[in-house]
């Protein structure tokens, strides 16, 4: 299991590789989400603030109205945000589950190619 500690770790990386992906940035320009997550281990709860393609915020508990909910093991959080494994595989299997519209899973799916694309 992984505390709050280690998830914020894994975050800082996760927003650097993200916020510094040229492609990535001009794919997701138009998308502002607010993503909620929860460790189902552990029930850690944490937010992400996502302002036109750019994570402008991750904190510890869950603020504002969710646009999408990820649920999975704080590990699994972990070992994605450090891309040591791509989360599609996990949630083809059930073991990430992810609430929102369609149109917001097809953008994390998307993000997940271009972030992890030889996984």
């Amino acid at each position: 299991m992984a505390g709050w500690q280690e998830l914020s770790e894994a975050l800082d990386d996760y927003t650097v590789s993200c916020n510094s992906n040229e492609r990535l940035r001009k794919m997701q320009r138009d998308w502002t989400r607010v993503l909620h997550f929860i460790c189902s281990d552990t029930g850690q709860p944490f937010t992400m603030d996502v302002d036109h393609g750019e994570i402008v915020a991750t904190v510890e508990g869950h603020v504002g109205v969710p646009d999408i909910v990820v649920t999975t093991t704080s590990e699994t959080f972990c070992d994605m945000f450090w891309g040591d494994l791509n989360p599609v595989q996990r949630y083809l299997r059930g073991e990430i589950v992810v609430k929102g519209s369609q149109e917001d899973v097809m953008r994390l799916d998307a993000i997940s190619y271009v972030i992890w694309p030889e996984s």
